[in-house]
């Protein structure tokens, strides 16, 4: 088991001991989606592939919460934004913004990348070093704005 599963698991038994629900149901969420993976990918869930989960995890509920804030749905905001942060937790710590142009310009240069049809190479290369620690899609507006797109 990885260890990152292996936390969130333990965090789970912590919390059902402190009758903690609200806790335990996120971390249940969680543990459900490990499990969902394995048992449709017949894989074990690595570190690598728990931060993807939980990156996905975060862009859902930070879209949920959007879309009910919108609709002036403050109760479901409110648990959405919950999980957000229990969530959070188990994922590395953000990237700053001069920490991401570095990568970019860095994986610019290693892929030899010059245009923007080229732009999956870099990405390719940006991809592993980010994961969990900045939003995806920031990194590809930056990205293409280096590469004058």
């Amino acid at each position: 088991m990885s260890t990152l599963k292996t936390r969130i698991n333990d965090d789970l038994k912590t919390a059902m001991r402190a009758h903690e629900k609200t806790r335990v149901a996120v971390l249940r969420l969680i543990m459900s989606e490990f499990k969902r993976i394995e048992v449709d990918e017949r894989i074990e869930v690595d570190d690598v592939r728990a931060l993807v989960v939980l990156d996905k995890m975060i862009k859902q509920r930070r879209d949920s919460f959007t879309q009910f804030t919108a609709a002036e749905r403050t109760d479901l905001a409110t648990q959405e934004a919950y999980e957000i942060t229990e969530i959070q937790v188990y994922l590395p710590a953000a990237l700053s913004t001069a920490e991401i142009e570095t990568i970019v310009s860095l994986a610019i240069t290693q892929a030899g990348v010059t245009e923007m049809r080229d732009m999956g190479k870099a990405m390719a290369l940006i991809k592993p070093q980010v994961q969990g620690r900045a939003d995806l899609g920031e990194v590809s507006k930056l990205l293409k704005a280096k590469l004058g797109g």
